[in-house]
């Protein structure tokens, strides 16, 4: 069977069995990939994936299964277990799949794979590697070539195909010189062509450069509470944890969310706008659809610092009684650059650092952050004045949302669009300072 036949028949098994409602997915997915350990080639391969993902309501019950087969016996079984599965779950009024609205067949192919050149791009990053950054060891590289396509179909009549094509890479690096060694760093990207070498994309060369300059660090000398500039590689940072904080439907349903009832208020700096794009064009093979059955819209998270929308999934929608999002992009987001040049955002910046990497627990419903800067440079009297070790950053996410620099510069990186983001009001600290 081909894969919307083997959709069509897994939903309708569903539905034989006894699902009121059904939804099915098909995924396959092909990768050819080059992987690199210190400094060397160490494999080619082709890897393939084939995954079905079966969703039933019965009684109001819910049930879900994946496998990673589509032979019509291992099919007959997941449906089987599906069914089984909802009927052992217990009642609840919020499960449902989505309504038919317009079916759609979305193409982001980019044409065969080109492996010579994806091996002549790995070559070449080697080799500029070694001579223009002599102290940097590639711990890792994969390259890769991925395709695939997904079809969707639920028991509404909703139906969607998408299929797909891009490059992508990753890197993971440090620098070494005599005993003296960095703290590993790494750099991703999405990539739709080849037309640029690996180490000239966006912050690629930056993060290597920086790596190199951070075999001689200091330490704070005396905890202080200044400004700290967060670069597009750290975007986990802030971003990620706004989602995950306040928006996410765990802390919604949970009611442990502060912005539960914040929608259509002012939660930032009028400054800053947040948005999930998946549609953005510098966002390479960007959701389409989401897996409860909508077609993906970018939306707004926040506008000129008011909050517009939350992270919910249809179910989180229906349990909470607050709208849906438009995606579930939530790792595909942008923030639109400001007016000032990230050179003049640094000069402004009497006491602080430029935070490269954080590494720290989880943050709170509160949204109290605490962890180390990595990779990361201290800022005195508006110059970069050297690289930092054992360097404790923490604030609340929320107080810093008041007082937001942002660059004119951004970065994207096939993922995400970000610029360079001020926040003042963080707490700064060595080893051994009080």
């Amino acid at each position: 069977m081909t894969h919307k036949e083997t959709a069509v028949y897994a939903l309708e098994a569903l539905k034989k069995a006894g699902a009121d409602k059904a939804s099915c997915a098909v995924n396959q997915n092909r990768k050819d990939e080059f992987n690199v350990e210190a400094n060397e080639f160490s494999l080619m391969r082709t890897l393939f994936n084939d995954q079905l993902f079966l969703k039933a309501i019965k009684n109001n019950r819910k049930g879900m299964i994946s496998v990673n087969k589509l032979d019509k016996q291992s099919v007959d079984k997941a449906v089987a277990d599906c069914i089984s599965f909802a009927s052992s779950a217990q009642p609840e009024e919020a499960e449902d799949i989505a309504e038919k609205i317009e079916n759609k067949i979305f193409d982001q192919s980019i044409g065969r794979s080109d492996m010579e050149k994806l091996f002549s791009r790995s070559k070449e990053f080697l080799e500029q590697l070694k001579d223009e950054y002599p102290k940097i060891v590639l711990e890792g590289m994969t390259t890769e070539y991925n395709s695939g396509k997904t079809v969707f179909v639920n028991s509404n009549g909703a139906e969607f195909e998408k299929t797909f094509g891009c490059y992508d890479m990753e890197t993971m690096f440090s620098a070494k010189d005599g005993e003296k060694s960095s703290s590993f760093n790494g750099y991703g990207a999405r990539l739709s062509s080849l037309s640029k070498p690996f180490i000239d994309l966006d912050m690629h060369r930056t993060l290597v450069s920086e790596s190199e300059q951070s075999l001689n660090p200091r330490i704070v000398e005396k905890k202080f509470t200044g400004k700290v500039i967060v670069t597009p590689a750290c975007s986990d940072m802030i971003w990620q944890t706004i989602i995950n904080c306040f928006l996410s439907e765990g802390s919604l349903i949970d009611g442990t969310s502060r912005w539960k009832e914040s929608l259509g208020t002012k939660v930032a700096d009028s400054k800053l706008t947040f948005r999930t794009v998946p549609l953005h064009p510098e966002i390479i093979a960007g959701e389409r659809f989401t897996i409860d059955g909508y077609e993906s819209k970018d939306a707004d998270i926040i506008k000129d610092g008011v909050l517009k929308s939350f992270a919910l999934s249809l179910y989180g929608s229906r349990k909470t009684g607050k709208p849906r999002a438009l995606n579930t992009a939530f790792n595909s987001i942008e923030v639109t650059c400001g007016d000032t040049p990230l050179s003049q955002m640094i000069k402004g910046i009497d006491n602080g650092i430029l935070l490269n990497r954080f590494s720290g627990a989880s943050p709170g419903p509160s949204g109290d952050v605490s962890g180390v800067a990595k990779n990361s440079f201290l800022i005195e009297k508006g110059t970069i004045a050297g690289a930092l070790k054992e360097t404790m950053v923490s604030f609340n996410i929320i107080d810093i949302l008041g007082n937001i620099g942002i660059s004119r510069e951004r970065c994207c990186n096939g993922y995400s669009v970000l610029p360079w983001c001020c926040f003042d009001g963080v707490t700064i600290s060595g080893a051994g300072t009080q």
